[in-house]
């Protein structure tokens, strides 16, 4: 993926693909003021950059939950016990292959990492947590905290002033 200059009409597009990732192109350009075929033509460059990595439908947990249950969402602080380069990468990869592992975040100060994690039950959270932390010698510390309501969700990267 090459490096390209966005300008004002890039970074309205990517913010309108923000809001709503369903927009029709035509409906986009209209957002945006320019031709269909213009916008259809930055927004593959767009995703052609890496700029825009994929597009996804997030869904409402309390619908969801009225047919398959409420299931289990925990923010999970991970401290390893060695810090170096390829102990953190490993515990990375490990990570990215974990279904139930929405998110991860490395941060400093306090834990290594923090994970945001979605479960159907306890027992499949436990089983989660024997496969990542309790198989991993170099685990030293895990806190979970259990989330009780989701009040706010968002993905939107702020952008610089938009038309």
């Amino acid at each position: 993926m090459k490096e390209i200059d966005i300008d004002a009409v890039d970074l309205w597009i990517l913010d309108q693909l923000q809001k709503d990732a369903s927009l029709s192109n035509q409906a986009l350009a209209d957002k945006v003021h320019t031709s269909a075929p213009t916008c259809l033509r930055r927004v593959k460059r767009l995703r052609d950059s890496g700029l825009i990595e994929r597009q996804i439908a997030v869904l409402n947990p309390q619908k969801v939950a009225a047919h398959l249950g409420h299931g289990l969402t925990a923010i999970v602080e991970v401290s390893l016990d060695k810090q170096d380069s390829g102990s953190l990468e490993a515990f990375e990869r490990k990570v990215q292959q974990e279904a139930a592992v929405q998110q991860c975040y490395r941060v400093s100060p306090g834990p290594d990492f923090c994970l945001i994690v979605h479960a159907v039950d306890m027992p499949d959270y436990h089983a989660m947590t024997q496969r990542l932390f309790t198989s991993d010698a170099n685990v030293r510390n895990v806190k979970a905290f259990f989330s009780v309501l989701r009040s706010k969700f968002g993905a939107e990267l702020p952008l610089p002033h938009t038309r």
